[in-house]
C-alpha cells in the first residue's frame, strides 16, 4: 500500500466519513421502508457503505465518527417527504462520490471496485423506488396548478376591481374554498371511472389539500396587510415558491427537468393573471366603481 500524502490522507479521511454516514442513513431506511424487496435493497447498501468504509480505514488507519447532523437531517427528509426524495438526494451524493473515488483509483484495485459499487447503488435505487405518495403526484400537480392558475387570476381582478384588501381576501377564500371541494370531487369520480391502482378517496384528497395550501399562501399577504397592490406582489412570490419547491421536488423524485417544468407553470400563471388584471379594470371602469 503506497504512502499518501497529507492532502490525499484528507481527502480518504473525507471519503471514510462519508461512507460510515451513509452506512446510517441507508440502515435507517432500511428500517422504514414498505415491503420485504425494499428492506432487503437498503440493508445490502447500508452493508456494502460499511465494507467501503473499512477499505478506506485500511488507509487512514483510524476509526472515524459518523456526521450525525447528516443523519439526523436525512432520517428527518425521508419522514416528512417520503424515502423516495430522500434517496434521490443521497444518489446524487453518490454521484459526487464516484467523482471524487476517479481522481484517487490509482491507489489500488480496491478502489476501483468501490467505483462499480457506487454504480451498482444508483442502478438498484432507481429499480426499487416505487412510494405510494408519488403514484399521487398528477392529483397534486391538479390541486396546485389549479389553485395557483385560478386564484392568482382571481386576485389580479379582485384588487384592481373592489380596491379592498380584507373584502379581496374574505372574496378569495369563499372562492377557493369551494373551489377546492370541487376540485377534490372531481379527481374523486375521474379516478374512479379510470381503471389503475388508485384510491379516489386518497386522489380527491391530495387535490384538495394542496389546493387549499395554495390558497392560503395566497391570501395571507391580504389578512396582514392594507397595501393592496404589496399584497397582490407578495401572492405573486408566495406563488412563485410554492411552483419553485414544489417542482424541485418532483425533480428530485421523480428525476425531471426542474427549469422547464418551473417555467411552464409560471408562464400559466402570469399569463391568466395579465388577462384577469385587464378583466378586472375594465369592470371597474365600466361598472363606474371608484377608489
Amino acid at each position: 500500500m503506497s504512502q499518501l500524502s497529507e492532502v490525499e490522507l484528507r481527502h480518504v479521511a473525507g471519503f471514510q466519513k462519508n461512507e460510515i454516514t451513509e452506512h446510517h442513513i441507508y440502515k435507517n431506511l432500511a428500517k422504514r421502508v414498505e415491503g420485504v424487496k425494499n428492506r432487503r435493497i437498503f440493508a445490502q447498501i447500508s452493508e456494502d457503505e460499511l465494507r467501503h468504509y473499512n477499505v478506506w480505514k485500511k488507509y487512514t488507519g483510524r476509526d472515524i465518527e459518523p456526521d450525525r447532523f447528516k443523519i439526523w437531517l436525512y432520517s428527518m427528509i425521508a419522514l416528512l417527504f417520503g424515502f423516495t426524495f430522500a434517496v434521490k438526494l443521497m444518489e446524487g451524493g453518490e454521484q459526487d462520490a464516484q467523482k471524487a473515488y476517479e481522481r484517487v483509483v490509482s491507489m489500488g484495485s480496491e478502489i476501483r471496485g468501490l467505483i462499480e459499487d457506487e454504480e451498482e447503488h444508483e442502478q438498484a435505487l432507481i429499480a426499487v423506488l416505487d412510494e405510494e405518495r408519488l403514484q399521487y403526484t398528477g392529483s397534486i400537480v391538479l390541486g396546485l396548478n389549479d389553485a395557483l392558475v385560478e386564484l392568482t387570476g382571481a386576485l389580479a381582478g379582485l384588487t384592481f376591481a373592489l380596491q379592498n384588501a380584507r373584502l379581496v381576501a374574505l372574496t378569495a377564500m369563499i372562492t377557493g374554498f369551494a373551489a377546492a371541494l370541487s376540485m377534490a370531487s372531481s379527481e374523486y369520480l375521474s379516478t374512479k371511472a379510470e381503471p389503475g391502482t388508485k384510491n379516489p378517496l386518497k386522489a380527491s384528497l391530495y387535490t384538495g389539500v394542496a389546493y387549499i395550501i395554495a390558497v392560503a399562501v395566497l391570501i395571507v399577504p391580504y389578512l396582514v396587510l392594507n397595501d393592496i397592490y404589496l399584497s397582490l406582489a407578495l401572492a405573486f412570490a408566495g406563488a412563485l415558491v410554492v411552483i419553485a419547491l414544489f417542482n424541485f421536488y418532483v425533480s428530485v423524485a421523480q428525476g425531471v427537468p426542474f427549469k422547464s417544468r418551473f417555467l411552464e407553470m409560471a408562464g400559466l400563471i402570469f399569463a391568466v393573471s395579465g388577462i384577469s388584471f385587464l378583466a378586472g379594470l375594465g369592470i371597474r371602469y365600466f361598472f363606474g366603481i371608484e377608489v
